[in-house]
């Protein structure tokens, strides 16, 4: 916890006072009709009972235009799993590619590298899963225990609590308080107001500004290790299939290699239009791992056969 902010008394309430709804209305601090820079505009048009912006949004229990597809392109709720997708298609096309370069490498034969792929396919899948679902319930697990200790926290240490909420307000970006008649002052009487007579909503405020954790973001593991489980085995297909199709361990290499390719540039493509980064730029760098670890694998393959013959 932070230090009790010295302007805090600023903004404490007196147990007497009304400080709920009453209190709002010092946030909408525009008029009752909003002057729009061409005054031409008739006020008919306008509308004369139309309130104000600030009004509209203190008072409006709409959605936001986050839930409306034309105002602006979001990731919607898979966000919180792309950490999944692209480390299990990523992780099922390198990784089984590098273990038959190995293998072709030392000199197997198809039949042998196909079942090498196949038992290495199986395996990291279902390591893969493994260790993302262990990870994520893990991970909300801490984060229980976190909201549980912030819980009880504001139930008995109520007022340090506020002074560490007034803490976190100012690293928002929400100025401290200079005295009481100023925009600042009222706006944290207000909010503080509010926060001090519902525990829930000083819970929710809390371990989003503290912890950064919303509810919408939370993982659920069995989806984290489902994702990671069939997107593994659909990134190891392409080292898979062709050793299932040829009788030549050199052609099922280059074969591998092309499918491989292309596929870690498609993901790279995909990743930057989640990112909006730039797609060669994550291309080239799916690129060259790739190249450069199926180089290193299959050269060790070689040096290991030549040692033992």
């Amino acid at each position: 916890r932070s230090p009790a902010n010295p302007n805090s008394h600023f903004y404490e309430t007196a147990d007497d006072e009304d400080t709920t709804r009453s209190d709002f209305p010092v946030v909408a601090m525009a008029d009752e009709e909003t002057p729009t820079p061409n005054e031409e505009i008739p006020r008919r048009a306008r509308g004369s009972r139309r309130a104000s912006l600030m009004t509209q949004l203190v008072t409006n229990n709409r959605k936001s235009f986050y839930e409306k597809e034309h105002h602006k392109e979001k990731l919607g709720s898979s966000r919180e799993y792309w950490r999944d997708i692209i480390l299990g298609v990523n992780d099922g096309l390198v990784s089984t590619f590098l273990l038959v370069a190995g293998v072709v490498g030392a000199g197997l034969s198809p039949n042998e590298v196909l079942l090498t792929a196949i038992a290495g396919t199986i395996a990291g899948a279902i390591s893969m899963a493994a260790g993302e679902y262990v990870a994520t319930k893990t991970q909300e697990e801490v984060y229980n225990g976190e909201i549980e200790l912030e819980r009880d926290a504001i139930a008995n240490h109520k007022e340090d609590e506020l002074l560490f909420l007034g803490d976190l307000l100012t690293k928002l970006g929400i100025p401290e308080a200079k005295d009481k008649e100023s925009e600042e002052f009222n706006i944290r009487r207000a909010m503080m107001g509010y926060y001090r007579n519902n525990n829930e909503a000083h819970l929710k405020i809390n371990v989003a500004l503290a912890l950064g954790v919303v509810d919408d973001d939370r993982r659920n593991p069995f989806i984290a290790g489902g994702v990671a489980f069939w997107l593994f085995f659909a990134g190891a297909m392409t080292s898979v299939i062709p050793f299932a199709v040829t009788d030549n361990s050199n052609v099922g290499l280059i074969a591998s290699l092309v499918t491989t390719l292309v596929a870690v540039l498609l993901v790279g493509g995909v990743k930057t239009w989640a990112t909006k980064g730039c797609w060669w730029v994550a291309a080239l760098e799916n690129l060259l791992i790739t190249c450069g670890g199926g180089g290193i694998a299959y050269g060790i393959g070689i040096a290991f056969e030549a040692a033992i013959h």
